[in-house]
Protein backbone atom coordinates (compact mmCIF):
# COMPACT_ATOMS: atom_id res chain seq x y z
CA UNK A 1 0.00 0.00 0.00
CA UNK A 2 1.13 3.59 -0.61
CA UNK A 3 2.59 5.56 2.29
CA UNK A 4 3.29 9.15 3.28
CA UNK A 5 5.55 10.83 5.82
CA UNK A 6 4.12 11.63 9.26
CA UNK A 7 5.76 13.87 11.88
CA UNK A 8 4.23 14.35 15.32
CA UNK A 9 5.89 17.04 17.39
CA UNK A 10 4.94 17.64 21.01
CA UNK A 11 6.11 20.56 23.11
CA UNK A 12 8.91 18.53 24.70
CA UNK A 13 9.88 15.99 22.04
CA UNK A 14 9.15 14.43 18.69
CA UNK A 15 6.75 11.57 19.37
CA UNK A 16 6.73 10.08 15.88
CA UNK A 17 8.52 10.48 12.57
CA UNK A 18 8.25 7.97 9.74
CA UNK A 19 6.38 6.51 6.80
CA UNK A 20 2.77 5.47 7.47
CA UNK A 21 -0.26 4.17 5.59
CA UNK A 22 -2.87 6.21 7.50
CA UNK A 23 -3.37 8.62 10.39
CA UNK A 24 -6.64 9.16 12.25
CA UNK A 25 -6.92 12.62 13.83
CA UNK A 26 -9.34 14.09 16.39
CA UNK A 27 -10.12 17.31 14.50
CA UNK A 28 -12.19 20.01 16.15
CA UNK A 29 -14.69 19.62 13.30
CA UNK A 30 -14.76 15.83 13.60
CA UNK A 31 -12.61 12.73 13.39
CA UNK A 32 -10.72 12.39 10.12
CA UNK A 33 -8.58 9.72 8.52
CA UNK A 34 -5.71 10.83 6.31
CA UNK A 35 -4.49 8.57 3.51
CA UNK A 36 -1.79 9.12 0.85
CA UNK A 37 -2.84 11.74 -1.70
CA UNK A 38 -5.10 13.66 0.71
CA UNK A 39 -6.06 17.17 -0.33
CA UNK A 40 -4.14 19.93 1.51
CA UNK A 41 -5.86 20.91 4.77
CA UNK A 42 -4.89 22.77 7.93
CA UNK A 43 -7.04 21.76 10.90
CA UNK A 44 -7.03 22.29 14.64
CA UNK A 45 -7.11 19.31 16.99
CA UNK A 46 -9.16 18.65 20.09
CA UNK A 47 -8.39 16.40 23.05
CA UNK A 48 -8.26 12.81 21.88
CA UNK A 49 -6.18 10.01 20.44
CA UNK A 50 -4.21 10.02 17.20
CA UNK A 51 -4.01 6.56 15.65
CA UNK A 52 -1.04 5.94 13.37
CA UNK A 53 -1.22 2.93 11.03
CA UNK A 54 2.28 1.99 9.95
CA UNK A 55 1.03 -1.06 8.03
CA UNK A 56 -2.10 -3.20 8.25
CA UNK A 57 -2.39 -4.54 11.78
CA UNK A 58 0.52 -2.47 13.13
CA UNK A 59 0.39 1.02 14.55
CA UNK A 60 0.64 3.39 17.47
CA UNK A 61 -1.73 5.54 19.50
CA UNK A 62 -0.78 8.97 20.86
CA UNK A 63 -2.80 11.04 23.34
CA UNK A 64 -3.10 14.69 22.29
CA UNK A 65 -4.52 17.82 23.92
CA UNK A 66 -5.01 20.39 21.20
CA UNK A 67 -2.75 21.55 18.43
CA UNK A 68 -2.77 21.69 14.65
CA UNK A 69 -2.36 19.27 11.75
CA UNK A 70 -0.88 20.37 8.42
CA UNK A 71 -2.07 17.79 5.89
CA UNK A 72 -0.77 17.41 2.36
CA UNK A 73 -0.76 14.69 -0.31
CA UNK A 74 2.72 13.40 0.66
CA UNK A 75 3.03 14.33 4.33
CA UNK A 76 1.26 15.22 7.57
CA UNK A 77 2.76 17.25 10.39
CA UNK A 78 1.07 17.54 13.79
CA UNK A 79 2.16 20.25 16.23
CA UNK A 80 0.60 19.43 19.59
CA UNK A 81 0.01 21.68 22.58
CA UNK A 82 0.37 18.65 24.87
CA UNK A 83 0.91 15.02 23.99
CA UNK A 84 2.11 11.67 25.30
CA UNK A 85 2.39 8.11 24.03
CA UNK A 86 -0.75 6.24 25.07
CA UNK A 87 1.36 4.02 27.34
CA UNK A 88 2.26 7.07 29.46
CA UNK A 89 -1.35 8.17 30.01
CA UNK A 90 -3.06 7.17 33.25
CA UNK A 91 -6.36 8.00 34.98
CA UNK A 92 -4.71 10.28 37.53
CA UNK A 93 -3.16 12.38 34.75
CA UNK A 94 -6.51 13.01 33.04
CA UNK A 95 -8.31 13.54 36.36
CA UNK A 96 -5.69 16.16 37.27
CA UNK A 97 -6.29 17.94 33.92
CA UNK A 98 -10.06 17.90 34.52
CA UNK A 99 -9.62 19.29 38.02
CA UNK A 100 -7.33 22.10 36.79
CA UNK A 101 -9.80 23.00 34.05
CA UNK A 102 -12.71 23.06 36.52
CA UNK A 103 -10.74 25.38 38.81
CA UNK A 104 -9.93 27.70 35.89
CA UNK A 105 -13.59 27.72 34.86
CA UNK A 106 -14.73 28.55 38.40
CA UNK A 107 -12.16 31.35 38.66
CA UNK A 108 -13.40 33.31 35.64
CA UNK A 109 -16.52 35.38 35.16
CA UNK A 110 -16.06 35.71 31.38
CA UNK A 111 -18.90 33.71 29.75
CA UNK A 112 -16.86 32.99 26.59
CA UNK A 113 -13.92 31.63 28.62
CA UNK A 114 -16.27 29.55 30.77
CA UNK A 115 -17.83 28.04 27.65
CA UNK A 116 -14.42 27.24 26.14
CA UNK A 117 -13.24 25.61 29.38
CA UNK A 118 -16.48 23.61 29.66
CA UNK A 119 -15.83 22.32 26.13
CA UNK A 120 -12.30 21.31 27.15
CA UNK A 121 -13.66 19.47 30.21
CA UNK A 122 -16.11 17.54 28.03
CA UNK A 123 -13.27 16.62 25.65
CA UNK A 124 -11.09 15.43 28.53
CA UNK A 125 -13.90 13.25 29.88
CA UNK A 126 -14.53 11.83 26.40
CA UNK A 127 -10.82 11.08 25.99
CA UNK A 128 -10.74 9.32 29.36
CA UNK A 129 -13.74 7.23 28.33
CA UNK A 130 -12.21 6.48 24.91
CA UNK A 131 -9.02 5.29 26.56
CA UNK A 132 -11.13 3.08 28.89
CA UNK A 133 -9.36 4.48 31.92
Amino acid sequence: MATFHFDFVGPERTLYSGEVEAVQLPGTEGEMTVLPGHAPVLTSLKVGVITVTEKAGNGKRIYVQGGFADIGPKSVTVLAERAAPIEEVNPAMIDKEIEAAEMARDATQDPAKREAINSQIVQLREAKHTLSL
